[in-house]
């Protein structure tokens, strides 16, 4: 590409795919918002500073627009795989909302696509860009053998349109919110999941599930608890990792760590700054495109996530019999060798 800035095409602009937007208009330099697509394009924009941007109505109009060199992706993942086909016809940069697909099958597919073409696509895995859980990940070394991980995360119910359901394919908490914490264990730890067992409630495809408890092994041995809720009360967030040589506890909620050595001697609560995960995705993937650098956070990272969340949801199914985590890597590529930890 041969401007100054990056022309983006942003494909919904729903209540998440608003806060895109306000990044790449008013706090990226390096970005140029071009175009948007939404369902309703008779609608128009309304956006401060963003009064030339064009509005589209399908999504292959806004990915063949000549000033358009990136597309950004924030619809339910049902869209994705689709949108991720036409986007690497037309050669052009991905950036997709987690989850990246609603089926591992359809996030293999995606990753495959775009490694053929030898087009980059990255997963906003955003809460990897949090600095609590950054800060986490910093202490590992401190940890020795990481041993244990127990997680929490809540989040508020809230309304939601009447297909909503359907564009996570018929399934719920897990997928639509959990998968950060699936997505967590392989960046914490830098180890893969190897076994899962699951419950939930209800279990789709009756409906969409409001609660899920994952109990999941690693590779290098870690044993982790999940638990995801919707609530009605105030968001939650925070965990637990345990190691031969220590302990750290974050709330990435309220921005606090305690780390505490193997010899019992603590370290204070630690104050961390407040993150603009998204501000950071958008900034590292529009980055990594201008550099020419490998994605921060792979397709494949993306799709890690939707296998370990179909693993659980085969468990649940079975009453929460233990499942092995199927790992399927579609291509021997770059990104196919990229680690979990990055």
């Amino acid at each position: 590409m041969n401007r100054d800035r990056i022309g983006v095409g942003l494909i919904g602009v729903g209540r998440h795919g608003a806060r895109y937007a306000q990044h790449l208009v008013h706090d990226l330099p390096l970005a140029s918002l071009q175009a948007v697509c939404r369902r309703h394009p008779e609608q128009g924009f309304q956006l401060p500073g963003a009064d030339s941007i064009k509005v589209y109505g399908e999504a292959h109009a806004l990915i063949t627009d000549p000033s358009v060199d990136v597309v950004v992706v924030v619809t339910p993942p049902l869209y994705a795989l689709e949108i991720c086909r036409l986007a690497v016809q037309a050669r052009k940069p991905l950036l997709i909302e987690k989850p990246l697909a609603t089926t591992a099958a359809d996030a293999r597919t995606m990753v495959a696509l775009a490694h053929d073409a030898g087009i980059p696509l990255m997963t906003a895995q955003t809460l990897r860009f949090d600095r609590t859980i950054q800060y986490m990940k910093s202490l590992r070394s401190t940890l020795g053998r990481s041993q244990e991980l127990d997680v929490v995360f809540q989040i508020e119910i809230r309304k939601t349109a009447s297909d909503h359901g359907a564009g996570y394919g018929k399934r719920g908490a897990l997928l639509e919110i959990g998968v950060h914490m699936l997505d967590l264990v392989r960046f914490l730890t830098g180890e893969e999941a190897q076994a899962v067992r699951c419950t939930m409630d209800p279990i789709p495809p009756i409906a969409p599930e409001r609660m899920a408890s994952v109990h999941l092994t690693t590779t290098g041995g870690t044993i982790c608890r999940i638990d995801i809720t919707r609530v009605v009360g105030e968001r939650a967030g925070r965990a637990i990792w345990i190691g031969s040589q220590g302990r750290v506890e974050a709330d990435w909620m309220r921005r606090l760590i305690r780390n505490e050595t193997g010899a019992g001697a603590k370290i204070g609560d630690i104050d961390i700054p407040q993150s603009l995960t998204v501000l950071d995705t958008l900034s590292a993937f529009l980055q990594a495109v201008s550099d020419g650098t490998p994605m921060p956070i792979t397709g494949e990272d993306g799709c890690r996530a939707v296998e370990i969340a179909e693993a659980c949801y085969q468990s649940a199914q079975c009453g929460g019999a233990p499942i092995l985590v199927e790992r399927h890597s579609p291509f021997d590529g770059p990104q196919g060798r990229e680690p979990a930890e990055r």
